[in-house]
C-alpha cells in the first residue's frame, strides 16, 4: 500500500458554500482513507466552521474588507488582501506537506506565490467553474490560478472541455459526492420546529439553495414563481443561502424591485410567499430539504451542483437547467430539465413537479444516481492524481540533483 500523504487543503471561507463544502467533505474522506489532512481556511469572524470534521483545521485570520474604496475597486482590493493573508500565514507558520491543494483562485494564487519563493511544491488547484469577471485584475488572478499550479483538476465534463479550449489544459476530472449519512428522506424530528422558525406554512414549498445571484438565475425563478401563484396561491418559494465574497447588491435590488412589482398588493413583497432565510445553519440544512416539496435550480452556471445531489438524496423532485453540468448526471426521467432563460419553461416545471405522480416518478428514477457519487470515490480519484504529481516532482528533483552534481 502506498505511503500515506500529508495534504494541505485551502479554502477561502469558513462559511459553508459550494467549494467550501467540497473541501470539508474531501478532507473527511481523505482522512478516512488514512491520509494526514489539514484544512487551512480564511476565517473572518473567529468562529471557524459550524461542523466538526475529522481532519485537522488551521484557521487563518482574515481582516475586515477595505471600506474606503469605491465598489469597482473594493473587490479587487479584497481579493489581494485575502491572497496576502494566506501568504503571510504560511511564511510565519511553514507546514511541510506533500500536496498543497486549493479549491479557488485565492488559495491557488497564494500557493503559487509561496512556491515561487521556494517555500513549498506540488501545488494543485480544482477549477469548479470559470467566471467572466469584468475586472482585469480578477481575470488575471483567475488565469494565473489556472495556468500556474503544477496540477489542475475539474469536477465536470463541461469545465474539462472549457479548460482544454480556453487554456490548453487537460485537467483530470474528479467527482463530487453526497453524504448519505446527512441527507436522506428520513425525518429527524427538526422539521416542524424549522417550519415554524422560518414561517414555512405554504403548500407546495419550492426550495432553492445558493442565495440571490445572477448565475443562480434568481430573477427568472422569481418571475416563474409569480406565475405559479396564479394557480397555487398558497405556494411558497424559499431562497436559502447567500454567503459570498462578491457584491451582488445591484442584482439583489433588481430582485426586490421585481418582487414588489409582482406583489398582489402595492408596496408588499409578495406577502409571505417568498421566504429569504439567509445563510442556513449547517445542522438545519438536511431538515430544510425535507420541509420542501420541490427543489428548483435553474442555474445558468455551476461547477457541478452539490445541492442538486443533496436534494435528490433528501427525496425531492428536482427542476434543473437543461445544460451541462446537470445533463452530465441527470436525464429527463430523473429531473424536469428546463431552458434556464425561459420564465415560462421554469413556471411550467414548477406547476408540474408537485403533482404526486410526477414527483414520485422523478424521485424513484433519480435515486439511481446516488451510488455513483460518493466522497470516498472522489477522495480515491484525488489520491491517484496526488501520487502521480509526487512521483513526477520527485523525478524532476533527481534530474536537477544529477545535473548539478
Amino acid at each position: 500500500m502506498p505511503q500515506p500523504l500529508e495534504i494541505a487543503l485551502l479554502t477561502y471561507s469558513t462559511k459553508l458554500r459550494g467549494s467550501v463544502v467540497h473541501t470539508l467533505e474531501l478532507a473527511t474522506a481523505l482522512t478516512e482513507l488514512g491520509h494526514d489532512v489539514c484544512v487551512y481556511a480564511l476565517d473572518k469572524d473567529g468562529l471557524g466552521f459550524e461542523r466538526d470534521i475529522s481532519a485537522r483545521v488551521e484557521l487563518v485570520p482574515a481582516q475586515p474588507p477595505p471600506t474606503h474604496l469605491p465598489p469597482e475597486q473594493a473587490t479587487d482590493a479584497l481579493i489581494r488582501q485575502r491572497i496576502e493573508e494566506f501568504v503571510s500565514y504560511f511564511l510565519v507558520h511553514p507546514q511541510p506537506q506533500d500536496i498543497y491543494h486549493a479549491q479557488d483562485c485565492i488559495g491557488a494564487n497564494a500557493l503559487v506565490q509561496l512556491r515561487q519563493r521556494g517555500r513549498l511544491s506540488n501545488v494543485v488547484r480544482t477549477v469548479h467553474h470559470i467566471e467572466d469577471y469584468p475586472s482585469i485584475y480578477l481575470q488575471q488572478c483567475q488565469d494565473k490560478s489556472i495556468r500556474d499550479p503544477d496540477l489542475c483538476l475539474c469536477v465536470s465534463d463541461r469545465w474539462h472541455q472549457a479548460l482544454l479550449t480556453e487554456y490548453g489544459i487537460a485537467a483530470p476530472k474528479v467527482l463530487n459526492g453526497v453524504d448519505l449519512r446527512r441527507f436522506s428522506p428520513t425525518p429527524s424530528g427538526q422539521e416542524e420546529a424549522l417550519k415554524a422558525r422560518y414561517g414555512l406554512t405554504g403548500s407546495p414549498i419550492f426550495l432553492t439553495v445558493g442565495g440571490i445571484e445572477p448565475r443562480k438565475n434568481s430573477l427568472r425563478l422569481l418571475a416563474a414563481f409569480a406565475q405559479v401563484l396564479a394557480t397555487h396561491p398558497q405556494a411558497q418559494l424559499v431562497i436559502a443561502g447567500g454567503a459570498t465574497l462578491f457584491d451582488y447588491e445591484p442584482y439583489r435590488q433588481q430582485f426586490f424591485a421585481l418582487a414588489r412589482a409582482l406583489a398582489p398588493e402595492p408596496g408588499s413583497m409578495m406577502g409571505q410567499s417568498v421566504i429569504l432565510p439567509g445563510v442556513i445553519p449547517d445542522g438545519d440544512l438536511p431538515a430544510l430539504y425535507r420541509t420542501a416539496d420541490v427543489f428548483c435550480f435553474p442555474s445558468t452556471k455551476e461547477g457541478w451542483g452539490l445541492v442538486v445531489l443533496e436534494a435528490i438524496a433528501s427525496g425531492l423532485p428536482v427542476i434543473a437547467a437543461d445544460q451541462p453540468p446537470f445533463t452530465e448526471f441527470l436525464n429527463s426521467e430523473q429531473a424536469l430539465l428546463v431552458e434556464p432563460e425561459s420564465v415560462e419553461a421554469i413556471a411550467d416545471a414548477m406547476t408540474a413537479a408537485p403533482n404526486p405522480a410526477v414527483a414520485h416518478s422523478l424521485i424513484q428514477a433519480s435515486q439511481a444516481i446516488l451510488p455513483h457519487y460518493s466522497w470516498r470515490r472522489s477522495a480515491q480519484l484525488h489520491v491517484q492524481q496526488y501520487q502521480k504529481l509526487c512521483l513526477a516532482s520527485g523525478a524532476r528533483r533527481i534530474q536537477r540533483d544529477l545535473k548539478h552534481s
